[in-house]
Parts: C-alpha cells; sequence; structure tokens
C-alpha cells in the first residue's frame, strides 16, 4: 500500500456500541436535547450537502446533486402516493390517467392529462396546457447526450435518442446524414407525440409502456414543467419544428437553464453561489398548495470534510448534514441530534470498466501502454481483466468494516429491492484472489502478468465510502502481483463529471439511484448499448452490450407477462454476472441526520433529494 494508511480497517473502530435505528415510516420520537446555546430559526432551513450540482436544466440533470435542487423548484404531472412506489396522486394534473377514467387508451398508448388551473409560476405567470407540451418536447428535442431523456423518447417512439428518431425517419445510418428535410420531419413528429387538446395535454406512445406514469412522476426531474414563454425570452428552443438543432445537444454551460430556474414549485431560486457550492431558495408565495412553512433555505454544497458538517450540525448552524455511513457512529447519542439509519432507498453502486478509453493528454491512465507504466485504452475490454478486478474486491470487509453492513453483495445490476425479478441463489462475486490471479494470468495472452500495468483510480470528494472502496480494490490487486500500480485520486463531483462523459476515466465509481420501481430502470442504464452507464465504455463497450444485452433488455421491457418479464430479468442478472460489463460493489441502503426540531421528514426510497423542504416544519416542541 506503499505506506497508506489502511483507512478502511481503522473504521471499524468506531463502530463498536453503535446502536442503529430501523426506519418503520416515521422519524423515531426522541427527547429534544434542547436548543441553549445553539442557533434556531423556524424560517431559515440550512442543509449541508456532498458536491454541488452540474446543472439545473432538467433535460441534463441525471445526477443526484442537480437533481435534488430542481426538485424543490419545479414540479411535475403527478406524484407517488406516499409509502407507495407504484400508485400516484394529481400534481399539475388533475387526475391520475387509468383506462377505467377513459385517460388511457384501451390499446394502452394514448394518455391524457387534465391540467391543473390556477397554478403561478415563479414570475407570475399561470400555468397553461401550452406549458406542459412545450416542456416535453424542448426537453425530448434538446436530449443532451449522458442525459435521462431516453425515459421519454423510448416510449413515445421506441428509440433511444432523438438522432436515432431522425435516422429512423431519413432511413440511414449516421445522423451526419440526415437531411433538412427528415430534420423537419422529426422536429413534427416530437410536435404530433405531444399534443394541447382544449384543457388537456394528450402523449401518444409507440407503444404500451407499463412504467409511463412513473417516468412522468414528481422526482422525475425530466418531466418538470417550464414556462414557455420565459424559456424562450431566456434564449431556449422557439417551439418550432424546423429549428430544434439549433438548441440540440448543447454544452453544458450553453443550455437555457445552466444555472437559472423558473417553475411552480413551492422554493424559487435566489441565487446560486457557484464559487461556494451554495443555493439560496425562497418560498414561493403564490404557490398552489400554500406557501412553505420554511421560508428561506440554503443549500451548502461546499463543506467536504465531515468534521466540520458535524461541527455545524451540533451546533444549530446546520438544520440537516450529509453523513457517510462510515462517519454515523459519531453522531450516535449526540444532544439534539436525530440519527436515522437501514433506510432502504432504491440504489446500488458500482464501477464501470471502460473499455476503450481516451488516452490522448490522459494522466489516468500512464504510459497508455501495456509496458509496466500504464495500461492501453482497450484494458478492459478484455474479459480477463474484467473478473480479475471483480475478484480482487473484498465484499464482505467493506460491507462489514466500512458500510457498517448498511449493504449487501449484489446478484448483479438489478438490486435487491427488486428481488422479485431475479434468482437470489444466483451467482455473485466474492472475494477470491486465487481466481483474480487466475484470470490477470489469462489476460492479454499473459502480458499483463508478465508486464504488469499503472492506473489512476478517481473518487468523488467529499464522497470517502467510495475513496475507501478505491483503496479496498487497490489494496487486493496490488498484492497479487508488485508489478501492478494502483493509484487513488479525490476530484470534486462538477470537475469529474465531464471528465467521466470524455471518457477519460479508466474507471467510474458512481451509484444509480432508481427512476422508477422497475428492472428496466437497472439494466437498460447499465447494460444497454444506449444506455446511461455503457455511454461511458467508448465504442468497443457499447458493441459488446448491443452483442451481448440489447436484445435481452428490449423483451424485457416489451413483455407484459410477469412471468416471462421475470424470466428475462434473471437471465440478464446472471449474465451481467457471468459477463461482468462493471464491477457491482454493493447494494446500499441510507441515512438522514437532522436536528430534533425538524418535523414532517418522510422518507422516500426513490427520492433525489434528501429533504423534501415544502414538507417541514421546524419546531422546539
Amino acid at each position: 500500500m506503499k505506506g497508506k494508511v489502511w483507512l478502511w480497517l481503522v473504521i471499524a473502530l468506531v463502530v463498536i456500541g453503535a446502536g442503529v435505528l430501523i426506519w418503520t415510516g416515521q422519524a423515531p420520537k426522541q427527547e429534544t436535547g434542547g436548543a441553549q446555546g445553539v442557533k434556531f430559526d423556524p424560517n431559515i432551513f440550512v442543509f449541508v450537502g456532498s458536491g454541488d450540482a452540474e446543472t439545473l436544466d432538467p433535460s441534463k440533470a441525471y445526477d443526484t446533486a442537480s437533481s435534488e435542487i430542481i426538485f424543490q423548484y419545479y414540479e411535475n404531472l403527478l406524484a407517488y402516493k406516499e409509502g407507495s412506489l407504484d400508485e400516484f396522486v394529481p400534481m399539475l394534473a388533475t387526475e391520475v390517467p387509468s383506462v377505467a377514467n377513459g385517460l388511457i387508451s384501451a390499446d394502452g398508448k394514448t394518455y391524457t392529462f387534465p391540467i391543473r388551473k390556477g397554478v403561478k409560476f415563479h414570475n407570475g405567470a399561470e400555468l397553461t396546457p401550452e406549458d406542459v407540451e412545450y416542456s416535453f418536447e424542448r426537453n425530448i428535442l434538446a436530449d443532451p447526450t449522458g442525459g435521462p431523456m431516453w425515459m421519454l423518447i423510448e416510449p413515445l417512439f421506441g428509440v433511444a435518442t432523438i438522432k436515432d428518431l431522425a435516422c429512423q425517419i431519413a432511413g440511414v445510418d449516421s445522423f451526419d446524414q440526415v437531411n433538412e428535410a427528415a430534420l423537419r420531419a422529426t422536429g413534427q413528429r416530437v410536435m404530433d407525440a405531444i399534443e394541447v387538446d382544449g384543457d388537456n395535454v394528450v402523449f401518444h406512445l409507440s407503444t404500451p409502456y407499463p412504467p409511463f406514469l412513473s417516468i412522468l412522476a414528481r422526482n422525475s426531474s425530466w418531466s418538470c414543467i417550464l414556462n414557455k414563454e420565459w424559456m424562450i425570452a431566456n434564449g431556449a428552443w422557439d417551439g418550432k419544428a424546423e429549428t430544434w438543432t439549433k438548441w440540440h445537444d448543447l454544452p453544458t454551460e450553453e443550455q437555457a437553464l445552466f444555472e437559472k430556474a423558473m417553475g411552480t414549485g413551492p422554493y424559487k431560486q435566489i441565487e446560486w453561489d457557484r464559487s461556494n457550492s451554495r443555493h439560496t431558495m425562497e418560498a414561493h408565495a403564490d404557490y398552489w398548495r400554500g406557501p412553505a412553512a420554511i421560508k428561506t433555505v440554503i443549500v451548502n454544497n461546499g463543506v467536504t470534510e465531515f468534521n466540520t458538517r458535524k461541527l455545524m450540525l451540533q451546533k444549530g448552524e446546520a438544520d440537516a448534514i450529509y453523513v457517510p455511513v462510515e462517519n454515523s457512529p459519531q453522531l450516535e447519542g449526540m444532544e439534539g441530534v436525530t440519527l436515522i439509519r437501514n433506510l432502504p432507498r432504491l440504489n446500488n453502486v458500482c464501477a464501470i470498466f471502460n473499455q476503450e478509453i481516451n488516452a490522448v493528454d490522459n494522466e489516468f491512465v500512464g504510459s497508455g501502454k501495456l509496458d509496466g507504466n500504464g495500461i492501453p485504452p482497450h484494458f478492459f475490454s478484455d474479459i480477463n481483466i474484467r473478473k480479475a478486478f471483480c475478484y480482487a474486491f473484498d465484499y464482505d470487509s467493506f460491507i462489514e468494516q466500512v458500510v457498517l453492513g448498511e449493504a449487501s453483495v449484489p446478484y448483479g445490476v438489478i438490486p435487491m429491492g427488486l428481488s422479485d425479478f431475479f434468482d437470489t441463489n444466483g451467482p455473485r462475486y466474492s472475494y477470491d484472489l486465487e481466481k483474480a490471479e487466475e484470470y490477470f494470468k489469462k489476460a492479454f495472452g499473459g502480458e499483463v502478468w508478465e508486464k504488469g500495468f499503472k492506473l489512476t483510480l478517481v473518487w468523488n470528494i467529499p464522497n470517502t465510502t467510495r475513496k475507501t472502496a478505491c483503496e479496498i480494490l487497490e489494496h487486493g490487486i496490488e498484492s497479487i502481483n508488485p508489478k501492478f500500480q494502483v493509484e487513488v485520486q479525490g476530484m470534486e463531483w462538477a470537475t469529474m463529471l465531464p471528465r467521466r462523459r470524455e471518457g477519460r476515466l479508466p474507471m467510474v465509481f458512481i451509484g444509480w439511484l432508481a427512476d422508477y420501481a422497475d428492472p428496466h430502470n437497472f439494466v437498460y442504464p447499465y447494460v444497454h448499448s444506449k444506455g446511461d452507464f455503457m455511454a461511458f465504455t467508448g465504442e468497443l463497450g457499447r458493441k459488446f452490450a448491443a452483442a451481448e444485452f440489447d436484445e435481452l433488455v428490449n423483451a424485457g421491457i416489451n413483455e407484459s407477462d410477469q412471468a416471462k418479464r421475470i424470466a428475462i430479468y434473471s437471465e440478464i442478472q446472471k449474465k451481467t454476472i457471468e459477463l461482468a460489463p462493471h464491477l457491482m460493489l454493493y447494494d446500499a441502503y441510507d441515512r438522514r441526520a437532522h436536528r430534533d426540531w425538524v418535523k414532517g421528514f418522510v422518507f422516500d426510497p426513490i427520492c433525489p433529494a434528501n429533504y423534501d423542504f415544502y414538507a417541514l416544519s421546524k419546531s422546539l416542541d
């Protein structure tokens, strides 16, 4: 380990005697420790988070740091019924569509949403059906690379991207070959798929799509409703079918909503201080459900050190903080603080193997060759390398000593929270250095074992849990062969994201929080050639996914028979272990830490925000 401290072994010492609160649907009642010596203001809420947003544009945002801010500013047509992941209540729509009420057609391909009247945007404009229509059309046509819009494009058009739709219309294989007539037809096709009919907005799907309502419900930033007039005035798409390419896949900072927001949500934007990673928001006075109890919210994502966050919570300078699982024992028994653990969030954590690394001027791959001082761009295209890495990670030690038992070893890309869709008696990886050595010796015809390699693993500051995962993997690999060299480097989230998109990271350590509670939402991004995670594996990775997984993933979402769906997803699950497209690290639980004066917290297993500030109030009672 080159003199490094084995942080992951030391962490276990703080676990002894730590109690665990099990989530039962309501926060456990605890005696308030009193407010003497701490700051208390019922009108201000300060949350100290773990990494700043990349963007505030709903068409682009596909990370929880961005989505948790968007969640406060915008609203959706529907919301989940409290405590459910498959039942809905109206939000900006006045009814939940169903076949029974006539708002879903008998063939399952037409959805009608009556739009609520009297709803005010933050600028005072009143919501109209045209705003709803524009919101979806604009986001779909923007379709930024690596963004979330596939979830709407797939059910509406049967393809993964708008470029794919344009190619289909033009009858060509490459977007560069699409002519002007086909581009205009693509814009019109999108506008025809989402239409205003009086006070209603109507969606025309290309095929029945069971999770469609989930994709529209709150928590889904890609489906939130924008103000058409304000958007156009601020430089966004002008609403014409023939002009959409001017606004398609723009660089992040050139998008109209990169750092601005204009929604109907309970809070409106006051400032995003990007230099200090601080968001200030104010209660929307004309909010249609009534103004929020807490008037001002500050989300401070610039405090990277846990000890600083802990001290802020202890002093009452913060009402709630992000707490890594390994630090949670430090908050046990703290006066005036509620710590809730073992929250069943529907997510998992993995390390993506980049099968075709962008090695040009890339400090993370050393020499860029298989010469003992680096790795070649196609290093992880060798299945033996991928399987060796999977066997070199000490899963049990990590789960027991780092995440304090609040996780489980994955059976593949579908997490345990959706275990009805796969066989829990199926295979999964274990820590086995003998098998890792066996696969390393096979890799590249024996060259890897003979010459060795050097690469850098990058983790996002301040996520020390991922830092420790990198160090555990580093230790396992380096202990097999002294010629194997692994470095671990921390990087700010907003700095790391562009390097991830550019394909410069050999491995991407990342978590996936469910967009909706269906296995398709995991298998598509993880292993479909058009999926979000496979986008970071290079052309070789995408070709591998197309050959091995696309047909199965497509069959799963198009199958209506539940028993057949289960069989398909069970097969996909086993295949993700067999072919190791990613190193699946753990299926995780979550936790919350806030002052006892925080009232109204209800846990949502797929909400991107740590807290729904509208639901909260503060009281010393």
